[in-house]
């Protein structure tokens, strides 16, 4: 589809909501690495030009994804947590109830879990002072909203909630790297089965790292 220039503000923003939707159907086919702003400005219709209007940067569009897919995903955990965190369990249960079940709930987000790992070696690099504020102040709703639900189901660790919760995503980030390993290292799994211990699952081994911060951390808040 080619557009004629958008002259209002309803069809700016069209445009614009253009951009994210098709970025985000190519995420759903690809890795972030592979998104680039010559494809996604083919795929929209528009020069690489026009697209820039919108967007200052393709990191700039994925940031934006990143800041709504996140939304979305605190939206969706709320409910989880509320049927999968029983409040009259000892700490210790519900600290790894609430583990199993953000675990569970974040794992199969793939586009998510590639936008989180790539933020901070990827995303906020070519982009402008201006967007990085933009999107960490989302950021810092996003984490403020899940510290407040790490609190309600997991109160002994009182301050130190909040770390728990950046450290988590961060985890999260670094995990979904290693979960996806290229063909070599599949092939080297097959080769020798000895080194089958680097191969891990996202949802488990999110699941073991992040019980394992929320009980140390508790031992801390003492």
């Amino acid at each position: 589809m080619t557009f004629q220039r958008a002259r209002s503000a309803e069809q700016r923003e069209e445009r614009r909501r253009k951009i994210l939707d098709t970025a985000l159907a190519m995420l759903d086919e690809m890795p972030v690495a592979d998104v680039s702003l010559t494809e996604l400005s083919r795929r929209v219709g528009l020069a690489k030009s026009n697209v820039l209007r919108y967007f200052e940067s393709r990191e700039a569009v994925l940031l934006e994804l990143l800041q709504q897919a996140l939304a979305d995903w605190l939206a969706a955990v709320t409910e989880e947590l509320a049927d999968g965190v029983d409040s009259g369990l000892p700490v210790r249960d519900r600290g790894d109830r609430f583990a199993a079940v953000v675990a569970r709930s974040l794992a199969p987000r793939r586009v998510l879990c590639d936008l989180i790992a790539a933020q901070a070696a990827v995303l906020e690099h070519n982009v402008s002072v201006d967007v990085v504020v933009r999107y960490k102040r989302s950021a810092l709703t996003g984490l403020e909203a899940m510290t407040g639900l790490m609190r309600r189901y997991v109160p002994e660790l009182g301050a130190e909630a909040e770390s728990v919760c950046l450290l988590a995503m961060i985890l999260a980030g670094g995990l979904w790297t290693h979960t996806q390993p290229s063909a070599s290292a599949l092939a080297a799994y097959e080769a020798d089965p000895g080194l089958l211990g680097f191969r891990l699952d996202m949802a488990p081994a999110l699941e073991h790292a992040l019980a394992t911060l929320i009980a140390g951390a508790v031992v801390r808040a003492g």
